[in-house]
């Protein structure tokens, strides 16, 4: 199982404009998106509402041959049958993460070559390479990464990896300029008027079809 290209899609319901993770997941794939990860923080959410609408977005990713993949939340990934799990540098380590999932796809977020070629040699099936600008998605987030991790990426690590962090409309193709063919983009997404057709234009954007 191969992590798609385009458009990576996160959750991040508080920047939702009011709508659910549901809704944002369906307008998402209507825009073409082809893998979908579920993000939630334990502070925000219960378990028990987490396991929920990962069950629903399961259900309709499953419908739409969609790849699913839950953050941080191993349990919750099992229970629900997601296709993967995500997680980060202070989560469970990955050795132990595979002994769980077992052939279930896993990335792990990586902020420099070092930790790059540790989660590769460790059996990472792709890699989040960020934050590529400033970000406040996220807290307590490490500083930029810069384009020069990016491209080493690019040149040396030999799984699927997904630019993410501070991604915006406006530098975008400076991202994919670099050598990513998987970017990822939360509040310019899930905060977006129009979802769906946002999603279209990016996708437009980073297959060289359209202009930001």
């Amino acid at each position: 199982m191969k992590l798609p290209k385009g458009i990576y899609g996160i959750t991040g319901e508080k920047f939702s404009r009011g709508r659910s993770n549901i809704e944002v997941v369906e307008a998402m794939i209507r825009g073409g998106v082809r893998v979908v990860q579920y993000r939630e923080k334990h502070r925000d959410k219960s378990i028990r509402e987490m396991y929920e609408e990962c069950r629903l977005i399961r259900e309709i990713t499953r419908k739409h041959g969609v790849m699913f993949i839950v953050n941080d939340f191993v349990d919750i990934a099992l229970l629900t049958d997601a296709d993967g799990v995500h997680v980060g540098q202070d989560d469970l380590p990955l050795a132990e993460v595979r002994r769980l999932v077992g052939r279930r796809i896993i990335g792990v977020s990586t902020h420099s070559p070092g930790q790059a070629d540790a989660a590769v040699a460790g059996g990472a099936d792709y890699i989040g390479v960020g934050p590529i600008f400033e970000t406040r998605t996220k807290e307590d987030v490490c500083d930029p990464v810069g384009f020069e991790y990016l491209e080493y990426a690019a040149r040396k690590v030999p799984v699927p990896f997904v630019a993410i962090g501070g991604i915006k409309a406006h530098n975008i193709q400076e991202v994919v300029s670099r050598g990513t063919e998987r970017v990822c983009m939360v509040t310019e997404i899930v905060g977006a008027e129009d979802i769906e057709g946002t999603v279209r234009r990016f996708s437009e954007i980073m297959e060289g079809k359209a202009s930001a």
